[in-house]
């Protein structure tokens, strides 16, 4: 089943067996690697499929990996797995071309709808996808402080960091977050980061 085929690289062998369970029983085909490196060996050309690894590994990272898959010619889709409150990584990654990112600890449907839209993603229809065009259009709309509390929220800022950035309350960055979530129609800071970097905002 080469159109439902998923790399899973994580270093943490409980997460592994874990991801590859739930991979399995919601009907998908998983290989497992213990480490960047292995994926890059063992990866054939062209491979099927998309990729999904952990960013935070020993010896090369989720980042270097990315690095490397794409100078090596690689052009499977990518999801990478960040742990809580790294927003700035996380857009680093997709900078580096993964595709999308889950946050940990992840609800188990959400990691299946990230791999079922990384399945189904090719860079043409990326770039023409009308979801993208109405979100910068949406940009368009933001007031100039919310959009300063965007540019702040894509950069990794918390709520206290942003504040004090610019010279607001905590509580004041919460009413303006809320504001151009709304306006943005982004259903939570993961949409946000990936639709910000995929238009060239963050």
């Amino acid at each position: 089943m080469a159109a439902s085929l998923v790399h899973v690289v994580d270093d943490d062998p409980a997460m592994r067996d874990s991801i590859a369970f739930l991979l399995d029983t919601a009907g998908f085909d998983v290989r497992v690697y213990e480490a960047g490196t292995d994926l890059l060996d063992r990866l054939p050309k062209p491979a099927s499929g998309c990729v999904l690894t952990d960013i935070r590994m020993p010896g090369i990272d989720g980042l270097e990996l990315l690095r490397r898959w794409r100078a090596a010619g690689h052009t499977l889709p990518v999801v990478v797995m960040t742990g809580h409150g790294d927003v700035p990584l996380a857009v680093e990654a997709m900078k580096l071309g993964a595709c999308d990112f889950i946050e940990k600890p992840f609800d188990d449907e959400a990691l299946l709808q990230a791999l079922r839209s990384a399945l189904k993603r090719s860079g043409a229809a990326q770039a023409a996808d009308p979801t993208l065009r109405d979100f910068v259009r949406r940009v368009g709309t933001l007031s100039e402080r919310e959009r300063q509390v965007l540019d702040q929220l894509v950069a990794g800022g918390t709520s206290k960091e942003i504040g004090r950035a610019l010279n607001i309350s905590p509580r004041t960055v919460e009413i303006y977050r809320a504001k151009l979530m709304a306006k943005t129609q982004a259903g939570n800071l993961q949409e946000l980061v990936r639709w910000a970097v995929l238009a060239g905002i963050a």
